[in-house]
């Protein structure tokens, strides 16, 4: 590095300081915490995104600035590797190790280090493509990630104001423009079009869908589902509620997947809007996640959550394959987490193989790589389906013998398009859903007639450090604090069907507490008594200890 530009590095950190009392970790979901903490943060991943680009031989990096489902005032950011695909294992290490650096001098010291030890020539071209969600925030982190960007002469590309999934579709397509292997245009629009053509071709033919009720959390997904409807040639309506992104606070705010998922219940604004048998989802701040529900004819609320829409898909996947002709030469698999109901791991183990793992994209992500066509869906509603090279080949190459293996040979086709394969999308995994229901002629009553989910509960803790709290056994069993898991068991034992499990939130100061059982009562029960448990252990304030807590 030059004198002059290390000057220029020098001065640009020094108007970026970190703050003193924070301690910054890159996580499951990359950096994370209130946004007006964050400026330093910003401008240090501005850095090393450029010398990840300057190690992968100028490949484009992209960074996303977002919090996804936390609350207005949160803010965070990640970086995405030139597959569209979640940074490296071993830089998140150095991501952490620069954001902590207390001064200029430190950090330029950490950078030193770096660049030696991953013999990093930072002589190389740097190409980042970042953009942000609609957080207000965002306007000063992206200027100091910006910031970052210049210190080491990086060419930026900004892609605005647009959601998760998006700007992961276009660190793929900018890195494989040109190649065989394109994953498409490298703009919104190719995006777009991607997905609404291969949607249109998969629908084509089939009883049109009514339309349907999208709650937008409020945030960056009512712009891309907004731009979303004009290229879906009228197969599809969407009715966009909660897309409300100017108000302030209104962000995730009693709304979005996230609230629905936890909460149980419908957004307070779809009260009066959705109509019993009517289907409804909820993406999430940055638009990664989805969650459907209707209600019955009752007025009855029933969520079909990432576990049901895995079901869905994965047996419509399979039975393409076999219509296909395919079944022995495509294998398709299922990866899920501890969260996944219960019933939804029996229900889809007798079908095909699953999977468990840790909890974190990047866990299910690679999982899903080891099968030919592989499933995973967070029970949040975060997940894709990857199709791998050799299997894209196979179906490129297969020469059907019949009429209908040729069909469900092109649906298959269709769709490796309509599925944002890199990351977990909301929009894209409605769109799948839309289509298995449509070739189904299911309603949301007869998609939930899959399997019966075991009632179940997911609590929070807040706790002064979660860190203490630490698991095996893909996060199913605690090994710290010592003894906790066997309370935790014993408590178990007293519940029909019985299942809870404990642990930290990587991107919240909080343990999380699942359980389920047979009877909702007893889900619930058991839930608050081992958040009870948790609290204690913890040494939370009596005084303030929550009531439901038993």
């Amino acid at each position: 590095m030059s004198l002059s530009s290390l000057e220029l590095l020098r001065t640009l950190s020094d108007a970026h300081p970190k703050p003193s009392n924070i301690r910054f970790s890159y996580g499951t979901a990359g950096f994370r915490t209130l946004g007006s903490s964050l400026e330093s943060v910003l401008f240090r991943v501005g850095v090393l995104a450029a010398l990840r680009s300057k190690k992968l031989d100028g490949q484009t990096v992209g960074v996303m600035v977002t919090a996804s489902h936390n609350p207005e005032q949160d803010n965070g950011v990640k970086i995405v590797d030139p597959r569209g695909e979640m940074l490296e294992g071993s830089w998140e290490a150095h991501a952490t190790t620069l954001s902590n650096a207390p001064t200029t001098e430190d950090f330029i010291a950490a950078l030193d280090t770096l660049i030696r030890t991953t013999k990093i020539d930072v002589s190389k071209r740097a190409r980042v493509v970042y953009a942000r969600d609609t957080r207000p925030s965002g306007v000063a982190l992206i200027s100091a990630l910006e910031d970052g960007l210049s210190a080491l002469g990086a060419e930026g590309r900004n892609a605005g104001v647009t959601t998760t999934p998006i700007l992961h579709y276009l660190v793929k397509a900018i890195n494989t423009k040109g190649t065989p292997n394109s994953y498409g245009d490298d703009s919104e629009e190719g995006y777009f079009h991607k997905l609404g053509d291969s949607f249109q071709r998969l629908v084509a033919g089939r009883q049109p869908l009514e339309p349907i009720l999208i709650d937008c959390a409020n945030g960056v997904g009512a712009l891309a589902a907004s731009t979303l409807t004009q290229y879906l040639g009228g197969s599809l309506s969407l009715v966009l509620e909660n897309a409300d992104i100017v108000t302030p606070g209104a962000l995730n705010h009693a709304c979005g997947a996230d609230y629905v998922k936890t909460m149980q219940k419908l957004p307070p604004s779809f009260a009066d809007r959705l109509k019993p048998g009517q289907r409804a989802c909820s993406l999430d701040g940055d638009a990664d996640r989805l969650m459907y529900y209707y209600l019955d004819e009752r007025g009855t609320f029933h969520m079909l959550d990432g576990d049901k829409i895995a079901a869905l898909v994965a047996a419509f996947i399979v039975d393409l394959v076999k219509s296909a002709g395919l079944e022995n030469s495509i294998k398709v698999g299922i990866v899920q987490t501890a969260y996944a109901n219960g019933a939804s791991t029996k229900y889809l183990s007798g079908r095909l193989p699953v999977k468990c793992v840790a909890t974190g994209v990047k866990h299910l992500h690679h999982a899903a790589e080891h099968f030919n066509i592989g499933v995973y869906f967070e029970a949040n509603g975060h997940g894709t389906v990857l199709f791998s090279p050799s299997t894209q080949q196979t179906l490129s190459q297969y020469e059907p013998s019949t009429p209908a293996e040729s069909t469900a040979l092109q649906h298959l086709i269709n769709l490796t398009q309509l599925i944002n394969q890199t990351v977990g999308d909301a929009l894209s995994d409605m769109l799948l859903v839309e289509t298995v229901l449509a070739h189904r002629s299911y309603t949301g009553v007869e998609w939930d007639s899959l399997y019966v989910d075991l009632p179940n509960r997911l609590v929070k803790v807040v706790v002064a450090d979660r860190n203490a709290f630490r698991t095996e056994n893909a996060e199913r069993r605690l090994v710290s604090p010592p003894g906790l898991q066997a309370k935790i068991d014993d408590l178990v034992r007293s519940y029909e069907g019985g299942r809870s499990f404990v642990r930290p939130s990587g991107t919240e100061d909080v343990v999380r507490v699942y359980a389920e059982a047979v009877v909702r009562f007893q889900a619930d029960e058991l839930a608050f008594r081992v958040a009870g448990l948790v609290y204690d252990e913890a040494r939370g304030d009596p005084s303030r200890r929550p009531k439901e807590f038993l």
